[in-house]
């Protein structure tokens, strides 16, 4: 958390936290075991004020900081991970739809997504890769006043239940990476839009999947920023969401932490409380260690954000280490707990699950060290142009 809190943060904070403790943690692996996110649940959430609140306020959003988006992004990634997404993608993707849509679609779109009342989704990852994020083979064609979509979106959060996605599709060169790639808003109920579920270990309430375009017509006003020029101008933007992604893992492995110290502190093996012996704290006291210095990283990423400083391989750094040490942090609290924590009663399995599947969306550990390394070397650091 932010040393110095505003006296809105600190309400938003507060507001957050309660939300997340009374309405959202008592049902957290109840509703882990659904294939939908509830929307009621959502709708709540957005009347408090909890989706979006960095998006302009003539939108219906609240105009606030990145660094509040991340305080109420890690309130409820604290009782729900599942949750917690709809904040993050809410921020990212509607910002990016306030930035380079056109502002009949903004009023169309962002107050709904704000209020929870609809889902937004971003269709990037094609079947032949994902970290190759260029090499898109889904097409767009232009047909009278607009466009056709044709090819397979995969790995694609909400695959089911997103409204409306920002998709990535090439209008020019096919050889041209990411040269030649536009992005259009596109509303998913059209006719030539089918998907699928794929059946996930995690976060399956969000759910993943694929969504196929079979000749969906767009219109021309769906497309987004510069044709042909999407491709580096949105994705600027994911230096946003891997901050945000760093609280959204930092927050269950805290909680899985704070819960077995209570644990430990009140177990007994030969007479003796487990938390005294070496063998017991000494993890948790590294992982409370971890948690701080992950969290403070995360902040000062958004901070450099908000202060329009560059903060591209810090984000790649809340992206690659967080994920996988808070999964790292997950297990230790899982083994802590013995043969219990090995049953379904206890959330650590549910935690560590949601979690593990951000060590692969959204940019892999070793495509975000490439990132660490070009910004730092420039792209001698590579192998490739």
């Amino acid at each position: 958390m932010p040393h110095h809190l505003t006296s809105e943060q600190t309400a938003f904070r507060d507001a957050a936290e309660r939300f997340a403790r009374d309405k959202l943690a008592p049902q957290y692996q109840t509703r882990a075991k659904a294939h939908a996110l509830d929307r009621d649940v959502l709708r709540e959430m957005g009347a408090l004020g909890l989706i979006g609140v960095d998006l302009p306020e003539d939108q219906g959003g609240l105009g606030e900081t990145s660094v509040t988006s991340g305080i109420i992004t890690e309130q409820i990634a604290y009782a729900d991970f599942n949750v917690s997404y709809v904040q993050l993608l809410a921020s990212l993707l509607g910002g990016m739809v306030v930035k380079h849509a056109s502002p009949d679609l903004v009023q169309e779109w962002i107050p709904k997504i704000i209020a929870g009342e609809k889902l937004i989704g971003l269709g990037l990852t094609e079947p032949r890769g994902g970290s190759d994020a260029a090499g898109l083979q889904v097409r767009a064609e232009k047909s009278g006043n607009g466009w056709r979509l044709n090819g397979e979106k995969t790995s694609f959060s909400l695959s089911d239940q997103a409204d409306v996605a920002i998709i990535f599709a090439r209008t020019g060169d096919p050889a041209g990476k990411a040269r030649g790639v536009s992005a259009f808003l596109v509303d998913l109920t059209e006719k030539g839009i089918t998907r699928s579920h794929f059946d996930d270990i995690g976060t399956k309430p969000v759910g993943r999947g694929s969504v196929f375009f079979d000749d969906a017509f767009v219109p021309a006003e769906c497309l987004m920023a510069e044709q042909d020029r999407a491709f580096g101008t949105v994705m600027a933007g994911f230096d946003y969401s891997r901050a945000l992604i760093g609280l959204q893992c930092v927050a269950p492995a805290q909680a899985s932490v704070d819960e077995t110290w209570t644990y430990v502190g009140e177990r007994e093996a030969f007479d003796t409380p487990i938390v005294q012996f070496q063998g017991v704290s000494f993890p948790l006291a590294e992982a409370e260690t971890q948690l701080t210095m992950m969290r403070e990283l995360c902040y000062h990423t958004l901070a450099l954000r908000d202060n329009d400083q560059p903060h591209t391989s810090e984000a790649a750094m809340c992206k690659w280490y967080v994920p996988k040490t808070a999964c790292e942090i997950l297990h230790q609290c899982l083994i802590l707990h013995g043969h219990y924590g090995y049953t379904t009663d206890l959330p650590h399995h549910q935690r560590y699950c949601d979690v593990l599947g951000l060590q692969i969306g959204d940019g892999t550990a070793q495509i975000q060290k490439l990132v660490i390394a070009r910004e730092k070397a420039g792209r001698v650091a590579l192998q490739y142009d």
